[in-house]
């Protein structure tokens, strides 16, 4: 191979031989050819002998001519011997490279991946599809199966991993909501990658896409955690806390490891490579072209260690590429060796001719040398790595390769290693005894022509025969942290106005309240709402819009100090956190001046003009511990009264603003519910309750839940509206609308139909205290033929006993007729007890926060055990609310109770008729 230095590139793990300047070449220390000259003239002596003397001289010049032949016929088989190792190496080196370099490439995609995931709280579908457009992975690995985001869930039975985002999303459908639990050597990956925040392969398994076409083959997951926003996380603990989710690159193994072989070596060699990583050894690829030939003993063998997995690679030689060198090289070597021998006996002149045929033998074998250390010299400079090597003593460079010349400039040899360097430590600590030996560190390094960019440098002392040296390893980075910062610059940045986002503008917010702590002066946050910007975008269009909220985000900051920070909220909505400021007084003189530079600006668009204004709601930052958001949903309540009083003003938030916003907002929904009817906006859902004893009737049974369905569609739950329709009595006419809509459609409420035993409506306050509701309930019973004992009603403890006469009789008239009543929340009031045994009940229903704490709590336990106790001895049926798990299931069906419902044995489903 020739007198090098070996380097390993620390990313992609290259092997280079490094040619050493001032070495001399094994050609030049051969002789120069001789003169061939003349033939002397024959010497002639007695015949009889002489000749005698010349038959021994022939016989003795033939036996050093076979042995000699013999010895080079030897010697001959050993030189090709070593060629062709150092050959089938050179392939196996670059087969090994290759693959390595392939998992390497496939992390790449995987970083910018979690790159994405990174740089925003919830990556959307969009977002992700098309990052994996702009990527275009499968370009560069034709094996890859999917690029899958799985999404960390937390059950009551543990920890799961579900796949969220799956792209291609041809061909993958059946990942779409995996459990990656199911798959034991995929998940072995997951926690692996969550516990060491590094990328981490997967054993091979069976794909389930592989799967579901039918189609055989092996598949490894490559894999990185998605960890929430904020500092790298430092320990394993806190990784698995912070754990989000998992972002994987899934790959066929024969063609992850197939594509990155070269063509000569499969010709030439027969690969086999192993996982090892447990004690059974796993057979992840087989060339399997041919058997192998074992004539001269060759085997390569090498362990590659990635992402936690170590595979172990063999190579075989195959007959039609070593056979015929063998036998061919090594014969063609004797025969010309006795050829020799015979006429060096018969001839003793051929003495000179064989000398030379020798120096020619020399020479061949010497240029075969020269090309092996050419080859090796190419493969050097063609590293995309900057390799350089220096003289310890005064840093004097005496060897660059081709990239290295490329960046740095082709008189780099000669210049001094320190003057490459901006950063001054560098430089002193290469002129010291200690450069770091092996250390990498990212810099700025100057080429020729004032070029300067980043790179990722490594600088070791070596022993050479003539002393110490320095070797550079680099890589140009600049590209990758080009990226890397316009990344960093859009996950902080609006798109449009090129101010901070919310997300940073929370995190700058945050920081405030932080030196708030350190008793630093307070700080003042505004909230800017613009004035009639939805006029501008009906009347001009949304290019309009875009345009006036990029021209005043310039004008709002050219009006901020030192230490503010201004950012877009979404839509037309801004953010100013104005640092330093003395008192209130002056918070209020900074809101003002912002106010009026934004007063009277004039938006020209397309011959039209507008004047534009802004309300402002204000909060002074001056109290430590207050959380973000509450400062965020002051401001905006702030912002809120500054329109409702007239708009383009200032309003400083205070605690009587949120009650005025409450009734404002239970006024919005008391309109809406006055035509959720006639709209269709009413919807009914229902939650099953499971029975712990056996029924007398078979079939489900269930509650009716009321929802409301907004103008996007989405689902309101009653906690939202229904304060509205109490505060505002709309609440009987409600219950109605649920009563009759129940029993018009009672055998489409559930997939059950008509084997559906029990439906069980909750009632008001407000509608138990109508004395008309009992006889038009019976009538509808009758007028859609409904089995009153199929029906319950529900009402509340505390509804109970705020009327118990007016109580007491609506529940006779309905019980009169065969319908069932609930007391519900059972517990939740003071006198719980006293009224019981006044009420005429069926069920009873034990309020949940007595069941949700009974396996901690020894008394929410006694509780829900005397509850059940006495109403068996009043003859009624138990049934728990808010049962969360297995456990809590168990415990309540010892103690007794009939049934049981929670959220997390039954999510609330439409009702059958109202379904989609």
């Amino acid at each position: 191979m020739g007198i090098g230095a070996v380097v390993y590139h620390r990313r992609q793990r290259h092997r280079v031989v490094v040619p050493l300047p001032g070495k001399k070449h094994p050609d030049d220390l051969l002789p120069a050819p001789p003169d061939d000259g003349g033939a002397g003239d024959p010497v002639i002596s007695q015949p009889s002998r002489w000749r005698v003397a010349a038959w021994l001289w022939s016989l003795l010049a033939l036996l050093l001519g076979l042995s000699l032949a013999l010895a080079a016929h030897d010697q001959q088989k050993q030189r090709l011997r070593a060629e062709r190792t150092l050959v089938r190496n050179e392939l196996a080196n670059k087969a090994c490279i290759s693959l390595q370099s392939q998992l390497h490439a496939a992390e790449s995609l995987l970083r910018a991946a979690q790159s994405l995931f990174l740089s925003s709280e919830e990556v959307e579908a969009g977002e992700y599809a098309g990052f994996y457009a702009n990527m275009r992975p499968r370009e560069q690995f034709p094996s890859l199966l999917a690029l899958a985001y799985a999404q960390r869930e937390l059950r009551p039975d543990g920890e799961h991993y579900v796949t969220r985002w799956v792209e291609p999303a041809t061909g993958n459908d059946s990942l779409v909501g995996l459990d990656v639990g199911t798959q034991p050597r995929n998940l072995a990956g997951l926690l692996a990658s969550r516990d060491s925040d590094q990328a981490t392969l997967s054993a091979p398994f069976h794909p389930v896409q592989l799967a579901g076409s039918g189609m055989a083959g092996e598949g490894v997951t490559l894999r990185l955690p998605i960890y929430s926003t904020g500092a790298p996380p430092r320990t394993v603990e806190e990784r698995r806390a912070r754990m989000r989710g998992s972002i994987a690159a899934s790959f066929r193994l024969d063609g992850l490891i197939g594509n990155s072989l070269p063509d000569s070596l499969t010709r030439n060699l027969r690969l086999q490579i192993s996982d090892v990583t447990g004690a059974q050894a796993l057979l992840l690829f087989d060339s399997g072209n041919g058997p192998v030939w074992l004539g001269d003993g060759y085997r390569y063998e090498r362990k590659l260690a990635y992402g936690g997995r170590v595979w172990n690679v063999r190579m075989w030689p195959l007959p039609h590429y070593t056979g015929a060198g063998v036998r061919g090289g090594g014969q063609a070597t004797l025969w010309a060796g006795v050829l020799s021998s015979i006429l060096l006996a018969l001839l003793v002149y051929s003495v000179v001719s064989t000398r030379q045929r020798a120096l020619e033998l020399g020479w061949r074998m010497s240029r075969r040398y020269r090309e092996s250390e050419e080859r090796f010299r190419a493969l050097n400079d063609l590293l995309p790595a900057l390799v350089l090597l220096a003289e310890a003593g005064d840093g004097r460079i005496t060897y660059a390769n081709q990239a290295a010349r490329a960046r740095l400039g082709e008189q780099v040899v000669g210049r001094r290693l320190p003057e490459l360097f901006e950063d001054p430590h560098l430089r002193a600590r290469l002129g010291g005894a200690d450069p770091g030996d092996g250390a990498w560190t990212e810099t700025f390094l100057h080429g020729d022509a004032g070029l300067r960019f980043w790179a990722d440098v490594a600088i070791s002392r070596i022993a050479l025969n003539e002393g110490t040296m320095l070797l550079m390893v680099a890589s140009d980075i600049s590209e990758q942290r080009r990226l890397t910062e316009r990344l960093s610059h859009q996950a902080s940045h609006d798109a449009l106005t090129e101010l901070y986002n919310r997300r940073e503008f929370e995190l700058r917010l945050q920081a405030a309240l932080d030196k708030i702590d350190a008793a630093a002066p307070p700080a003042v946050l505004l909230y800017l709402d613009l004035d009639q910007f939805k006029l501008i975008n009906d009347t001009s269009g949304h290019l309009a819009g875009d345009q006036l909220l990029t021209q005043l985000a310039a004008v709002m900051r050219r009006q901020l100090g030192v230490g503010d920070v201004l950012a877009r909220l979404g839509g037309d909505e801004f953010g100013v956190l104005v640092a330093n400021v003395a008192d209130r007084a002056a918070a209020e003189q900074a809101a003002e001046h912002m106010r009026r530079c934004i007063d009277g600006y004039v938006f020209s668009w397309e011959k039209r003009s507008y004047l534009v204004s802004a309300s402002i709601g204000g909060v002074l930052v001056d109290r430590p511990g207050v959380l973000v958001k509450d400062l965020l949903a002051q401001a905006d309540t702030a912002c809120y009264m500054a329109k409702e009083l007239g708009r383009n003003r200032v309003h400083f938030y205070s605690e009587r603003d949120d009650e005025t916003v409450r009734r404002h907002g239970e006024m919005e929904w008391a309109n809406r519910l006055r035509w959720a009817v006639d709209e269709g906006r009413l919807v009914l859902a229902y939650q099953e309750i499971l029975p712990l004893s056996p029924a007398d009737e078979p079939g489900p049974s269930v509650e009716l839940l009321l929802r409301f369905r907004d103008e996007a569609g989405e689902l309101v739950v009653p906690g939202v509206f229904l304060p509205a329709a109490e505060r505002y009595g709309l609440m009987p006419a409600v219950d109605r609308w649920v009563i009759e809509t129940a029993l018009v459609h009672f055998d489409r409420l559930h997939p059950a139909g008509a084997g559906l035993r029990m439906v069980a409506i909750n009632l008001s306050g407000a509608s138990v205290e109508d004395e008309a509701l009992a006889g038009r309930i019976i009538g509808w019973l009758r007028h859609y033929r409904v089995d009153p004992s199929r029906v319950c009603f529900e009402i509340t403890e505390t509804v109970a006993v705020r009327n118990l006469s007016q109580v007491v009789r609506f529940m006779e008239q309905l019980r009169a007729v065969g319908c069932k009543v609930a007391l519900d929340d059972f517990g939740a009031g003071m006198s719980s007890f006293t009224y019981l045994k006044n009420l005429p009940l069926d069920i009873l229903k034990i309020d949940g926060s007595f069941v949700r704490d009974m396996l901690t709590d020894p008394v929410s336990h006694l509780m829900v055990r005397a509850v059940t106790d006495i109403g068996h001895r009043l003859g009624l049926e138990i049934v728990a609310e808010w049962v969360a798990d297995a456990e809590t299931v168990q415990a309540l069906a010892t103690l007794g109770v009939n049934g049981v419902q929670g959220f997390s044995l039954h999510r609330p489903e439409l009702a059958v008729f109202q379904r989609d």
